[in-house]
């Protein structure tokens, strides 16, 4: 690989870990950075995504875990059984193509942008809902689960999709609810991780320097979330699902 392409990718991961530290979908831009420099090996950009994203997450979960409020009692069992869920979406990434899933993703990601504009109070300061157990029961396995499942499976969006869900289903602020995405999103890159790594898909050089600059814009971001406040984390978050649509709108047209 040459030089250039390193720096690039180097940059894409630091980019990479300050987005997914503040909202997720720092696979928005690593991801495809991995796939232009390493065309012809989808499985193997997924796989590296993952090595350099788990540095970042858990980095920036540290960080939150010092500064924020993160429901351990929901985060630690759905980061659990994230990274099951999560090896299980990885052992199909090679079977199911990803252009099946990319009109159903555009539509959730419009859903949520019009839920984020249309609500301009969800998620700037915590709400309080009715904890039932049924409530609860959502907010472990549809982020444990289903948002895993589908990290494993393609990722990019999923540290999104996390703190929605916790938004809606917890009434938690943004910033408390990207402390609890951090710590399943290190669930989701652990179980692929595992996988890709048994399936010797993971280009490990490149990823581990990935990785630490993963961490180095994960540390920023986190900091940044926790002192800067949720109407932060919104704008971001509409950045990001923005860029997402249009993103999987041009791969469409094509």
């Amino acid at each position: 690989m040459q030089v250039e392409h390193v720096i690039m990718l180097l940059l894409a991961a630091t980019a990479a870990g300050w987005v997914d530290a503040v909202v997720g979908g720092g696979g928005l831009i690593q991801l495809p950075a991995l796939l232009v420099l390493n065309p012809g090996q989808p499985v193997a950009a997924l796989a590296t995504n993952k090595l350099a994203s788990i540095a970042g997450t858990s980095s920036a979960a540290v960080a939150y875990l010092r500064k924020a409020k993160p429901d351990l009692p929901v985060a630690i069992p759905a980061g659990a059984a994230a990274v099951c869920s999560s090896a299980v979406g990885a052992l199909c990434a090679s079977a199911i193509s990803s252009d099946v899933l990319k009109p159903i993703i555009m539509v959730v990601l419009l859903a949520v942008a019009a839920l984020v504009v249309l609500k301009p109070d969800l998620g700037r300061v915590p709400k309080l809902v009715l904890r039932t157990r049924r409530r609860l029961a959502a907010a472990i396995l549809i982020p444990g689960l289903a948002i895993a499942f589908y990290d494993g499976l393609v990722g990019p969006g999923t540290g999104t999709f996390l703190v929605l869900a916790f938004t809606t289903l917890l009434g938690t602020d943004f910033v408390n609810a990207s402390a609890n995405a951090k710590i399943i999103n290190t669930g989701t890159n652990l179980g692929a991780l595992i996988v890709f790594s048994i399936q010797g898909e993971v280009l490990w050089a490149i990823g581990l320097a990935m990785a630490a600059c993963n961490i180095v814009g994960a540390q920023f971001g986190a900091r940044m979330a926790i002192n800067k406040g949720a109407g932060f984390v919104r704008v971001v978050l509409l950045c990001v699902v923005t860029a997402l649509v249009l993103k999987l709108g041009y791969e469409q047209v094509a």
